[in-house]
């Protein structure tokens, strides 16, 4: 019966896997010198009466490296989404073309740069601590199966599994931060 004990790694790697998606995500929602079309989904829009994403609302576009269009398909919208957009905080000035939302990008100043680096810091921050609490959940399934009469050698080998799971989703967390903070930087 102690030989039924399994611990699911794969489970807990799906899970650790969820958590770097999150942080790719919010990484890419984090404004660089360049546009991009990610940029907007996080801006929400009250449309229809409820509250909408841009992307729902029109096609996003990116035809050049500083600039973001968007193109609203019902004209009544126009004025919320520029609206929306402007106290995103996302520190754009929406121009409007008939239709169409244009999303010149500034670049970016020293300081600004700074502080983008310093909340990429605090996402990486976010996705190590979730991928800590999914290794918790990993070495409480192992101490139960002691209680239930797991031997210490599988015991010592599903530990060291999750360990190991961890250190790699950890070293691959701040590999993107690395990355993304030098994106940032780059003038």
């Amino acid at each position: 019966m102690a030989e039924d004990i399994e611990i699911d790694i794969d489970d807990l790697e799906r899970r650790m896997k969820g958590a770097m998606e999150s942080l790719r995500h919010e990484f890419a929602s984090l404004r660089t010198g360049r546009a991009s079309a990610s940029m907007v989904e996080p801006v929400q829009v009250e449309a229809y009466g409820q509250m909408t994403p841009i992307n729902q609302l029109g096609t996003v576009n990116v035809p050049e490296p500083r600039m973001v269009t968007i193109n609203i398909w019902d004209k009544s919208m126009v004025g919320k989404v520029e609206k929306a957009i402007r106290e995103s905080g996302l520190g754009i000035n929406p121009q409007t073309n008939g239709t169409i939302i244009m999303l010149p990008i500034p670049e970016l100043n020293e300081e600004r740069r700074r502080e983008l680096t310093k909340v990429a810091a605090q996402y990486a921050e976010s996705a190590r601590v979730a991928i800590r609490n999914v290794r918790r959940d990993g070495m409480d399934q192992v101490k139960k199966g002691k209680a239930s009469g797991m031997p210490e050698d599988d015991q010592k080998f599903w530990e060291t599994a999750v360990q190991e799971l961890t250190d790699k989703m950890i070293a691959g967390v701040d590999e993107a931060l690395e990355a993304k903070q030098a994106e940032i930087m780059q003038v």
